[in-house]
């Protein structure tokens, strides 16, 4: 009830706000991927009391939207004082990646514009006709790896994922050093009085950028190493127990795959799959084992095979795929010829080519 006399004045109106900033970010062609995170719970005593995805209210994008419109300004409010600025960039997807992507979406019958100034719009364009369907997951994650790696730098070439042509971090400058860079610039730019940048100080923007990009980078797989180290020590408990699960990356050495119950992540081994060894194919995403072609977003059931907490990977194996038992193909009993004999039979195939 105290909070009543709030909703109209405050919440109402930033509601208000919030809804005009998001047609905003629609029509200039923002990327829309929406891709569940993993929030570990602890308990009293620092173990882990579940694992779930973290929730994702109208508040939390209420933030997010007043963050970057700030971000904007700040970017905005240096460039108008021809000052320096430390930009948070994210170029365009590498064409290589981008043209995998195309191949592979239009073996699903997804056609991907070959436009040269591509944009966040026909990315949007792709995940919305994969919205509710089987491959809505396989073509988020495809789509989310063909992207350029956002960093920081004083040169600016937009945020091609916020279809923004000039953006920066400015919102949280006790935790990010870029944010606090961006405030001292504004306080020498604008004339706000001590702790601006000093003269000359843009000089060494560049290998501060290149430096904190660095340091995010090492920062972001710190915490998942740190994740995934609380996820295998709360599922070591469970090793023997089955899972349902999806595929969410394939590699020469097995299959990559996240539970449905916790989205915690782990390794089906080639070894596991068959005694000989898998193709790859990483144009396509596909893992073959015989007449088997094991690809990204298809459903699996596991079961934990061993869970290290020290490092923080999980060994699963295989049971079932797309709701079918899995068995793994048999070897041939049929020895293979060596020295002349083998020699006899290579030229014997050929001349029955031939």
């Amino acid at each position: 009830d105290d909070l009543k006399p709030l909703m109209e004045t405050v919440v109402s109106p930033l509601f208000g706000a919030y809804s005009a900033l998001t047609t905003a970010r629609r029509k200039r062609g923002s990327l829309e991927l929406e891709l569940p995170e993993k929030e570990v719970k602890l308990a009293p005593d620092g173990s882990v009391e579940r694992i779930s995805e973290a929730p994702r209210y109208d508040s939390h994008k209420l933030i997010e939207e007043f963050m970057i419109a700030a971000n904007v300004a700040a970017a905005t409010a240096l460039e108008a004082k021809q000052a320096a600025c430390v930009y948070r960039v994210h170029d365009q997807p590498d064409p290589a990646k981008l043209e995998g992507l195309r191949e592979f979406l239009a073996g699903l019958g997804l056609k991907l514009s070959r436009s040269r100034q591509l944009n966040a719009s026909n990315l949007n364009h792709i995940l919305a006709k994969a919205a509710d369907g089987d491959n809505q997951h396989l073509v988020s994650i495809l789509v989310l790896r063909a992207q350029a790696r956002a960093e920081y730098t004083p040169q600016n070439i937009g945020h091609f994922g916020l279809g923004l042509k000039r953006y920066a971090h400015f919102t949280s400058p006790i935790r990010r050093y870029a944010d606090l860079l961006v405030h001292r610039a504004l306080i020498a730019a604008l004339g706000l009085g001590e702790g601006g940048l000093p003269d000359g100080g843009a000089a060494a923007f560049p290998e501060i950028c290149s430096h904190i990009s660095q340091t995010e980078r090492r920062a972001v797989a710190a915490e998942r190493d740190a994740k995934d180290r609380y996820i295998a020590a709360y599922l070591a408990e469970r090793v023997g127990a089955d899972f349902a699960a999806r595929i969410s990356g394939v590699a020469r050495f097995g299959l990559f795959i996240e539970l449905d119950e916790s989205g915690a992540d782990g390794l089906i081994p080639a070894r596991s799959l068959s005694a000989a060894r898998p193709r790859h194919d990483p144009r396509r995403h596909t893992l073959s084992v015989g007449a088997t072609h094991f690809t990204i977003g298809e459903r699996v059931v596991v079961r934990l095979a061993e869970a290290n907490a020290l490092t923080g990977g999980m060994i699963f194996d295989l049971l079932e795929v797309n709701g079918k038992t899995w068995r793994q193909p048999r070897q041939s009993n049929k020895p293979r010829p060596r020295g002349r004999a083998a020699k006899q039979d290579k030229r014997g195939k050929r001349s029955k080519r031939k």
